[in-house]
Parts: C-alpha cells; sequence; structure tokens
C-alpha cells in the first residue's frame, strides 16, 4: 500500500502541484481513507521527500537505459531529454520551481541528490562525444560539464513554467552542442533538431 500511494502521490504532485494537493486530494483519489495515508507518513512533507525519491529513481533508471543504446553522444542528448519532456508533459508549473519555493528543505536534498549523478552523467557523455569525433578533443570536459549543469539547474528552478522551461533547456542543448561541436557534430546537432521542436 505505502507504494502505491507513493506513486499516485507523484502522479498528482506532477501534474497539479506539490502545494496545491492535500492529503485528502490523494486518499479521494485512491479511494481510501486519510488515516491510512497517515499510517505510512505523518505528513505531507515526508510523503513528498518519499515521492521526489521514487521519481529521481525512475528518471535515472531511464537515463540509463537510453545511454546503454549506444546512441551517439548527441543523439543521447536529444533522447534523454525527449524522456524529460515526455515525463512532465501534464504538468503545467515545473516541479523544481515549486519544491524551491515552496518546500525548500526538499529542494535541496533533491538537488544535492542530483549534483553527483547529473555531473558524472554529463562528463560521460562529453567524453564519448569527444572520443565519437562530435565534440572538439581540447575541451575541459570538468568546466563544460559544470557550465552545462548550470544553466539547465538554473532554468529549472526559477522558471514557473513547465512548457517555458522545456523550450529553453532546448536552446541550452543547442548552446551546450555548439560550443564543443566539431563539424561532424554540428552536423549530428542540426539533424536532431530538425526533429525535436516543442
Amino acid at each position: 500500500m505505502k507504494d502505491k500511494i507513493i506513486s499516485k502521490a507523484s502522479e498528482m504532485f506532477l501534474k497539479l502541484g506539490f502545494k496545491s494537493i492535500t492529503m485528502d486530494d490523494i486518499a479521494g483519489e485512491m479511494c481510501i481513507s486519510k488515516k491510512t495515508i497517515y499510517k505510512y507518513f505523518c505528513n505531507k512533507e515526508i510523503l513528498i521527500e518519499e515521492s521526489t525519491a521514487m521519481v529521481h529513481k525512475q528518471v535515472h533508471q531511464i537515463i540509463d537505459s537510453i545511454v546503454a543504446l549506444n546512441h551517439n553522444a548527441i543523439a543521447e542528448n536529444f533522447e534523454i531529454r525527449k524522456m524529460f519532456k515526455e515525463m512532465f508533459k501534464s504538468s503545467d508549473t515545473s516541479p523544481i520551481f515549486q519544491l524551491k519555493k515552496h518546500y525548500p528543505d526538499i529542494y535541496e536534498k533533491v538537488i544535492t541528490r542530483e549534483f553527483d549523478e547529473c555531473n558524472l552523467w554529463f562528463k560521460q557523455n562529453i567524453e564519448r562525444g569527444i572520443a565519437q569525433g562530435l565534440y572538439r578533443k581540447n575541451i575541459d570536459s570538468d568546466c563544460y560539464t559544470k557550465f552545462y549543469y548550470t544553466l539547465v539547474f538554473n532554468i529549472k528552478e526559477n522558471t514557473s513554467s513547465e512548457k517555458d522551461s522545456q523550450k529553453l533547456e532546448l536552446e541550452i542543448l543547442e548552446y551546450h552542442t555548439r560550443a564543443m561541436a566539431t563539424l561532424a557534430g554540428i552536423i549530428e546537432l542540426e539533424k536532431h533538431l530538425l526533429n525535436h521542436i516543442i
């Protein structure tokens, strides 16, 4: 039952917002009593923490499965962006923006958790792109990883609209890729830009 509550709460939080959804809403949606929810979660903040942890795990499992397909580095970035767009398509307000505004302590935990994993994935992507001849050999992968992480998370935490956030993320992905790309990388980038329209 606990996992079912987390799953339903996550779905509702992402769709309608962390602030607006109440324990009553979740209980009503699941046709259970509020008392049943409180049996597993002493307050809404604990439920939000566990829900964000579950979403984090799901996102990184999907990223791992995309990476395992061995796309080239640029195609991989676009596939992962497509996954995020699909996953959060029903959200009106950016989930990260909501957390920062309404639940700053939980937001800090989420960002701390994301930092290491995202940086590792960004760096591996850059190093693979260099090996594939899509990114220039002389770039500092640590610096470019830091640049990309800073840009992406700055947009996520400061843009309230999920649609606007996704539009800006596509611009960031193009900016990031052009900054590193070889001629072959530019050709690959242009191909993906034609197929990934907001």
